[in-house]
């Protein structure tokens, strides 16, 4: 990795291929998403939870396949979906943080080793007269987006683990050939209890507008028999 701080002199000439392609590294089981993304999500992806590694805490996933390298929306054409979660539409981007003397200020950075960085095709960073494009501008909103929703989802995780709300789930999904398997490792809302928490609880969650991403994440989950499908047809065209 080359991360390097976006500047007109540095990157005058720089491009970004936008497409989504295996090429590109687009071919992943999952990303990471946030409880206000997951309005974007629920027609399309569903919305999981995962514990992070050798912590208590959790953080809220959209996944794309069954197995690790597999994104069944990836199509011959791009991307099969009409909303790309955020944290896959930044790439090769990533938000950088620069001391100033009056504090820290968040500034954007790009990975030059990226595939997805060019000379010769994409969207270009700056204009010929040095000024940042509005394809850089949102690329920049995006990064602060992720960053203002990174912090809602830091305390998205604890409330819902204050209030027992994540349960370990397994899936077992049978494709239309028949072939079966198991997918482990996920959690998901615990239907019960948020079901018995009190009035006080319920108004809380409400109050920091955690309830509708609770049930647009159980409803998300729906999306399961979509990836199977999705999945099935994959296999019966290798066939």
């Amino acid at each position: 990795m080359s991360v390097e701080l976006v500047n007109k002199n540095d990157h005058q000439g720089v491009k970004v291929i936008t497409r989504k392609s295996e090429d590109f590294g687009d071919n992943v089981m999952l990303t990471q998403t946030f409880p206000l993304e997951f309005r974007h999500l629920q027609p399309h992806y569903p919305i999981l939870f995962q514990k992070v590694r050798d912590t208590d805490r959790f953080i809220a996933v959209a996944l794309f396949g069954f197995e690790e390298g597999e994104n069944l929306f990836l199509e011959d054409s791009g991307w099969g979906a009409s909303y790309v979660p955020l944290m896959i539409q930044r790439q090769p981007f990533q938000i950088g943080f620069q001391n100033k003397e009056d504090g820290v200020e968040r500034v954007l950075h790009i990975d030059m080793s990226s595939p997805r960085v060019s000379t010769s095709e994409g969207s270009n960073l700056f204009s010929d007269h040095g000024e940042p494009t509005e394809f850089l501008d949102y690329m920049a909103s995006a990064l602060e987006t992720i960053h203002l929703w990174a912090e809602q989802g830091d305390d998205f995780d604890k409330v819902l683990s204050g209030y027992d709300l994540l349960e370990p789930v397994t899936f077992d999904i049978t494709l239309e050939t028949g072939r079966q398997a198991q997918m482990l490792g996920f959690y998901t809302i615990n239907e019960d209890v948020l079901a018995k928490l009190s009035g006080e609880a319920l108004g809380e969650l409400n109050e920091k507008g955690y309830l509708m991403p609770i049930y647009m994440a159980i409803g998300s989950l729906g999306n399961i028999k979509k990836l199977i499908l999705l999945k099935s047809k994959r296999e019966a065209l290798e066939d």
